[in-house]
């Protein structure tokens, strides 16, 4: 088992948050806080920016207005940051899958003993195990994004972010994934994702972030907003009807 810090990075607060390109306003004013514990979702139609507020959070992006905040103030704990990134296409090294997990490691600093046995402990935790001499780009998708998800908890975060984790995948790789994440929150890790699949936001979240033409329309805990959404516009989408 990994040991993980007791203090923690959250609350992350996200105050008035927005984001210009090309002249024109992709995110507007985005304001919500991101408790510790339990999975939230973002939602919304294609181009609500769901990706594009998840990379801001991440601080892959700089806002054009509006600020992030960590409780740490930059989002790390003894020097090391404790929130990562997951992408709907993981990026893999061309290393073997315990490879990948090795060079993370060690671009965080850690090596030696530490970085063999978090990196051996990461597999076993997954069930990964097996795969661990093949190499990262010859795996099957599923086994890439469970890879992607074990050398993001190699590294003992406190929040994950994943970016449509299973919008490429088939059913039972789907099952696997979603197994991880209730692993994970589990765990005690605060997952912030953003799906297509409101059967599966339906499944995993505990609060939900609905976007719309980049504004957050509405958000809440999930069992009130698929139950009894409050706004029109959730109303249509939840029904088909909102395609923009």
């Amino acid at each position: 088992m990994i040991i993980r810090d007791t203090a923690s990075i959250l609350p992350l607060t996200v105050d008035n948050l927005s984001f210009d390109a090309g002249g024109t306003r992709l995110l507007d004013g985005v304001s919500f806080t991101l408790a510790r514990g339990g999975i939230t979702t973002i939602i919304g139609p294609n181009g609500a920016g769901k990706s594009l507020l998840l990379r801001l959070c991440h601080g892959l992006l700089v806002p054009s207005e509006g600020h992030v905040h960590w409780a740490t103030g930059d989002g790390s704990i003894h020097g090391i940051k404790r929130h990562g990134m997951v992408f709907q296409r993981p990026v893999m090294l061309r290393r073997s899958a315990l490879g990948n997990i090795t060079h993370a490691l060690a671009a965080f600093g850690i090596a030696g003993h530490e970085k063999s046995t978090r990196a051996s402990a990461a597999l076993a935790h997954f069930g990964l195990t097996d795969l661990a001499q093949r190499p990262a780009r010859l795996l099957s998708g599923g086994e890439q994004q469970r890879l992607a998800i074990a050398r993001a908890w190699s590294l003992s975060p406190h929040v994950l972010f994943l970016d449509e984790p299973c919008s490429q995948l088939d059913p039972g790789a789907t099952r696997q994934i979603e197994a991880m994440l209730a692993v994970l929150a589990g765990e005690g890790v605060t997952l912030l994702l953003t799906t297509h699949d409101l059967p599966q936001a339906r499944r995993l979240s505990k609060d939900v972030l609905f976007l719309n033409r980049g504004k957050l329309v509405e958000s809440g805990p999930a069992s009130t907003f698929f139950s009894a959404p409050a706004t029109p516009e959730a109303r249509a989408y939840l029904a088909g009807d909102l395609l923009w």
